[in-house]
């Protein structure tokens, strides 16, 4: 009888448990690293989703461990977000490889690549030696409506190991996808501005970083004029390795921008270089630039010193060692002139980007002592670094030895600084600059904003091939010499959008999973044991189970 009452207890419980999970939704996540839990965020943004998100994996098939568990680890995340969400996600996973034919599945990898999906080949080797080539697709394609974006997945850190690169993509999957769903459903575009009349670089030379800025804003050009509120619709203002002076009108009316919350990022020169002469004689004089900045720049806090950076981790230029006369031969050889600059693990820009790519690069420091300004170094030179004063002569037959430690004696030198909190206006009790309109209220201190100070203009320069309208545009970082893909266009991307848009979204980037990996040698040597192991433990245990049951009723029945 007790049992019976025991009985109808549980079965009461459960039915009033299932009762309550109509009215009241939880989820729990038990491991360490909180691997299965999504942001509040992330969450919102999924309530606040009226529209049905069709999200295809094109990541299926045969796949090695590694991409095995960024493939399980999308799926929960998707199933996560379908939680949220107001309206179920139609989600889809298929594989690119499956065809009847070489060539019909040439023919989808060439339509998929057509798309901007480019493959990854992976190379592994089989159980007797051979190499085997495998082509995958880490790719989502993101629809709503008439709308469609497609987003990588995979993270390709030079230096780092596969599974470790595999790892920081599982690390990144939160906000890769939040990122591309938010450009699916945007329906307002902020807008920023590339500033203009100061010599900076033009349309051509910013078109690679521009392309990738447009997939978030409305990018403007244009000189500042005399209006002085002609800044304060754009979220942020790009400053791009200028050449000439600034006017007192318009650092003032940057100023005034700055002071009223705006956003700038700054890419300038600490030194005037003779490109033209480098390129003709290999001689060339180094002079500071005077850009007339230096005041307001100090009054914000930061200083752009006028030196020139040479690291031995740098990139490479083709160097001609044949002797005069004869043909040719070109060689690869140090160009201690381009740091490939470390990248803070610290900060969100810049976690888990590869080295950016800089030329003729300046140091920064910080001065002041303002209370209400946080710093944080975003790229600095390497361990090996010599700092060049200028006025100095650049003569590219006279490279140093990267094994000279009593030159390369500095370490570290900062290069990208990201300031934000409340400045102090640079025209605090000083007459305005004539000429100006539209002036309503001039402030002394600013509202919250932030500035991103990069002592550098080629960071966010793009290089191209040709001339004129037979000229081609090559990705910002890209190095056609190294043939390799460097930091450059995520950096500059992820400044814009932690200075234009909700930074929150951007601290994604800096959830970490610890990475469990096997013991290669363990596995190989011990492979057949594990596999015996967990394909006959389980079974011995249900047999047990069986006979004991079968023992139990036996003797129970008997009685």
């Amino acid at each position: 009888m007790a049992s019976k009452k025991i009985n109808i207890s549980v079965f009461l419980l459960a039915i009033f448990l299932v009762i309550l999970s109509f009215f009241f939704f939880f989820r729990i996540d038990l491991t360490s690293d909180n691997r299965y839990s999504i942001s509040p965020l992330t969450k919102e943004l999924m309530r606040n989703t009226d529209e049905v998100l069709s999200i295809t994996l094109y990541l299926d098939g045969e796949l090695n461990p590694g991409f095995q568990r960024l493939k399980k680890s999308t799926v929960e995340l998707v199933d996560e977000l379908d939680v949220f969400a107001q309206k179920n996600i139609d989600f889809r996973i298929i594989n690119p490889s499956e065809a009847s034919s070489n060539e019909d599945r040439e023919k989808k990898y060439a339509e998929l690549a057509a798309l901007g999906m480019s493959p990854t080949a992976i190379y592994e080797r089989d159980e007797e030696g051979k190499a085997i080539q495998k082509i995958v697709f880490p790719w989502v394609k993101i629809s709503s409506k008439n709308k469609t974006v497609y987003v990588n997945l995979l993270k390709n850190i030079r230096g780092f190991s596969g599974e470790e690169n595999l790892n920081i993509s599982i690390e990144n999957l939160e906000f890769e996808l939040t990122d591309g769903i938010r450009r699916v459903l945007k329906t307002t575009v902020s807008k920023i501005a590339f500033i203009e009349g100061h010599g900076e670089l033009n349309e051509a030379e910013t078109f690679s970083i521009s392309k990738a800025l447009s997939r978030y804003f409305q990018i403007d050009r244009g000189v500042i004029a005399t209006d002085a509120a002609i800044l304060n619709p754009y979220k942020a203002i790009i400053i791009a390795r200028p050449t000439t002076p600034f006017s007192e009108k318009d650092k003032f009316i940057i100023d005034q921008y700055i002071m009223q919350g705006g956003n700038v990022l700054w890419l300038i020169d600490g030194v005037r270089i003779a490109r033209e002469n480098l390129s003709t004689s290999g001689l060339s004089p180094a002079m500071e630039l005077d850009l007339n900045l230096s005041d307001q720049l100090f009054k914000y806090g930061i200083r752009i010193n006028a030196t020139i950076l040479q690291d031995v981790q740098c990139a490479q230029i083709p160097v001609n060692i044949a002797p005069k006369g004869e043909k040719p031969q070109f060689e690869p050889s140090p160009w201690f002139f381009a740091p490939l600059l470390l990248t803070s693990y610290q900060h969100p820009i810049t976690k888990n980007i590869t080295e950016v790519r800089s030329e003729f690069t300046s140091s920064l420091e910080i001065v002041g002592e303002n209370k209400n300004i946080r710093t944080a170094l975003l790229l600095a030179t390497s361990d090996n670094t010599h700092a060049l004063a200028t006025p100095a002569t650049i003569d590219l037959g006279a490279m140093p030895n990267p094994r000279d430690k009593n030159y390369f004696n500095q370490a570290y030198m900062p290069v990208a600084v990201l300031l934000e909190g409340k400045f102090r206006s640079n025209f605090e009790n000083r007459l305005l600059p004539e000429g100006l309109t539209g002036i309503s209220a001039v402030r002394s201190e600013s509202l919250a904003s932030k500035q991103i100070v990069i002592a550098d203009g080629d960071i966010i320069r793009n290089e191209t091939n040709g001339i004129a309208s037979d000229s081609t545009t090559l990705p910002l970082g890209f190095d056609r010499f190294m043939n390799q893909q460097f930091g450059n266009i995520e950096f500059i991307q992820n400044a814009v959008l932690y200075l234009a848009d909700d930074p929150r979204w951007l601290e994604l980037r800096s959830r970490s999973l610890k990475l469990r990996l096997l013991n290669k040698r363990l596995v190989a040597d011990e492979k057949l044991f594990w596999q015996i192991t967990t394909v006959i433990t389980p079974l011995l245990f249900l047999i047990m189970a069986g006979f004991a049951y079968q023992i139990r009723r036996k003797r129970k029945y008997t009685k």
